[in-house]
Order: C-alpha cells, then sequence, then structure tokens
C-alpha cells in the first residue's frame, strides 16, 4: 500500500501548531520540555524548533540552569511576528487597539473622527494612526475585527442594522478590506465582550454563559458549547425589547428606548427609580454604586426579569453582568441579582460582575482577532 505524501506534511503542520499554542500558553520552554509535553520525541522537537525559527515565529529567549553540562535555551513565540488590530465603534468616537501575536497590547488610542458619515474613512484614519503610534506598518496586521452596537449579519458580515450609527449599513464592510487591505470582521460590541469574559475574565472555564449588559442600551451575549450564538439573522441578545409585565410594547422598532426591558432597566428608569428613593447623583452608574439596600433590591429586581428569562430558555449557568451599570453594581448587585432569579427560576444560575479590566468591548475585538490571525500564520508554517 502506497503511503499518502501529504500525511508527514500534515503531521507537521499539527505538530508545529500545538507547539506554537504551548509556547503562547506556557513558554517559554526548553527542547526537552516541549518534546514531553507534545509527546515528540527530542530529535522531533528539535527539528519543529529549527523550521519554527527559520520561519521567524520563534526564538531563543533565554536559558534555564540544568545539573551539569550547558544551559538549555529557552524558546518563545517572536512576539512582532504578526499584529492585529481591534477597534470600537461609538456615535462620537473610535478606541483602536494594536496586539502582538502573544496577545500583548502595544499601542490604544481614541480618536475623534472627523466625518462620521464616512465609516471607512474614519476607520482607516484611526487604524492608521494607532499603527504610526505603534511603529508597525499598517500590512503587518494579520486581522482587524471592529465591534459595533447594532445587530449583524452572519451571512454577510454587514451591519444589518443600527440606531445611532445609521453610515454602518451594507457595503462598508466590503469597502473597508479593499481599503485597509486586511482581513476585516464586524462584530456585534456585546459579543466581543462574552468573549473577552471567556478568555481571561470571569467565565473562564465556562462553555456556557450568557453576558448581560446594562447601561445606556441593554444587551446580551450568548456563549452555548464555547460558540457565539448570533442567532439567524444576528439578532440574538437584543433584549431591550423583551417583553416585560406591566411595561407597553414597542410601536416602532426604530426606536431601542421604546423596548420594554430598556424602559424597565434604561438610564430614564433608574434615574427615576432613585429619585423616588430620594436620591440625586451625576448618572445612572453614581446612583448604582453608592445607592442603598433599598434601591439596589429595586434595581436587581429589574435586572432579574432579564435574566430569569435568559435562564428559563437557556440555562446557562453562568450570568455575567456588565456595562456602566454592571460594573457599578459590583458583586453586591450580582448578589442581589442572583437572590431575585431564584426566587422566580426552577434553576438558579450564578451570577457575577464583569472581571475584564479595561474596555471590553476592545479587549473581546483583539481576543477575535488574535483567534483568526492565529489560525493563518500558526496553520501556515510547513
Amino acid at each position: 500500500m502506497s503511503r499518502d505524501p501529504g500525511i508527514p506534511r500534515l503531521l507537521r503542520r499539527l505538530n508545529d501548531r500545538a507547539a506554537l499554542e504551548l509556547l503562547l500558553g506556557d513558554g517559554p520552554l526548553t527542547r526537552a520540555e516541549l518534546g514531553e509535553r507534545t509527546g515528540l520525541s527530542k530529535v522531533t522537537a528539535g527539528q519543529l524548533l529549527a523550521r519554527l525559527e527559520e520561519r521567524g515565529l520563534v526564538e531563543v529567549a533565554g536559558e534555564r540552569a540544568g545539573g551539569r553540562g550547558p544551559h538549555a535555551a529557552l524558546y518563545a513565540v517572536v512576539p512582532s511576528s504578526a499584529y492585529v488590530a481591534g477597534l470600537e465603534v461609538l456615535p462620537d468616537s473610535l478606541r483602536v487597539g494594536v496586539a502582538d501575536i502573544t496577545g500583548r497590547t502595544v499601542v490604544e488610542i481614541t480618536v475623534n473622527p472627523s466625518d462620521v458619515s464616512d465609516p471607512v474613512g474614519a476607520v482607516h484614519d484611526a487604524v492608521r494612526r494607532a499603527c504610526d503610534t505603534a511603529n508597525v506598518s499598517l500590512s503587518r496586521l494579520r486581522a482587524f475585527v471592529i465591534g459595533t452596537r447594532g445587530v449583524v449579519d452572519p451571512a454577510t458580515g454587514d451591519v444589518r442594522w443600527s440606531y445611532d450609527l445609521p453610515s454602518w449599513h451594507v457595503g462598508v464592510l466590503a469597502s473597508l478590506r479593499e481599503t485597509l487591505g486586511v482581513p476585516v470582521t464586524i462584530e456585534n460590541d456585546v459579543n466581543l465582550v462574552a468573549l473577552a469574559e471567556h478568555a481571561y475574565g470571569a467565565a473562564v472555564g465556562y462553555d456556557d454563559f450568557a453576558v448581560l449588559w446594562a447601561g445606556v442600551g441593554q444587551g446580551l451575549g450568548v456563549m452555548l458549547g464555547g460558540r457565539l450564538h448570533r442567532g439567524i439573522s444576528g439578532g440574538a441578545g437584543e433584549i431591550g425589547w423583551l417583553p416585560v409585565p406591566g411595561e407597553p410594547l414597542p410601536t416602532d422598532v426604530s426606536e431601542p428606548q421604546s423596548g420594554s426591558f430598556q424602559r424597565l432597566v434604561g438610564p430614564a428608569a433608574l434615574r427615576g427609580l432613585a429619585e423616588r428613593h430620594g436620591m440625586t447623583g451625576d448618572g445612572v452608574p453614581d446612583l448604582v454604586r453608592d445607592g442603598d439596600e433599598a434601591y439596589l433590591d429595586e434595581v436587581a429586581a429589574r435586572l432579574a426579569v432579564g435574566a430569569a428569562a435568559v435562564t428559563v430558555v437557556l440555562d446557562p449557568g453562568l450570568i455575567v453582568l456588565s456595562g456602566d451599570v454592571g460594573r457599578a453594581g459590583g458583586e453586591r448587585l450580582a448578589a442581589k441579582v442572583q437572590q431575585a432569579v431564584a426566587r422566580v427560576c426552577p434553576s438558579s444560575p450564578a451570577v457575577v460582575t464583569t472581571r475584564v479590566g479595561g474596555d471590553p468591548v476592545l479587549r473581546g475585538a483583539l481576543v477575535a482577532a488574535l483567534e483568526q490571525a492565529r489560525e493563518q500564520v500558526f496553520s501556515d508554517t510547513v
């Protein structure tokens, strides 16, 4: 029986990918350590490292002292072997981050676009400025992920609908890819927050969970079986439209503030609730952060309406509170929401506050971009 000549090449590619992932997660490692963790012989591990070193993907990053004899060389992934960019789009600003292939953020800037009606030009300018600041050529970006408010069509990748970003319409994605010359992906902002929580936040180790975003707008990011659940049309997670007993149903879906759940937990509703408790403050997050127990109980009861709806349908096991309100309430609010959900649901998910620091949408965009870039770079080593 003749042997398929493609099999050795495939095995080398798989071994290379496994070695690079180990070096990213556990490195730097010696040749012997890499061989032990991959199950490869020292000879094969040495050949693998030589191949990756020749491709500019790994380098000697130091030495490890042993017993007798020379010190063993430590190998690590070359940070500059590839770069990625992430961006969060807001109505009046763009926040851009650039990271190297190891995940280290090398620059993060905020740009106020001069022309919000030209999203392609605004994004190109912001990315170019970020790359210039980081001293990274735009051509070295291997992936670029943009987080936006609104609904992204899973089939085309275009923004299908966005209330406060009207210029982000069908056709923008193709123009961005052509202008930037980089693989570009657009993703819903709360979905990206879920990726960040899963990578290094409150949902590490969970493959089934939901992020409940409470702030100016209400959103939901759902991960099932370790994969984002976007829905057929990309509309999964638009929880602001959840019908709520006692709240009027929307009469115009082009007005997000008319959604029933949005009316219950939006800024205007929580500010009005605070006034009834005799509380005043500069903003809703301040009111939630400094609120007394009675006020926070009522806020939690309102958020629990959305959390309970998610629980009885998906039974995620974990709900992460994020957004301005979720962050401000912290574990105190999360505990109250958990108790409120347990009173009305047959299953009781753990409810915790976010553990992602900085801008969670931007961090999620970089997580998604790194996943794409590593797939490209690490799968093309042979």
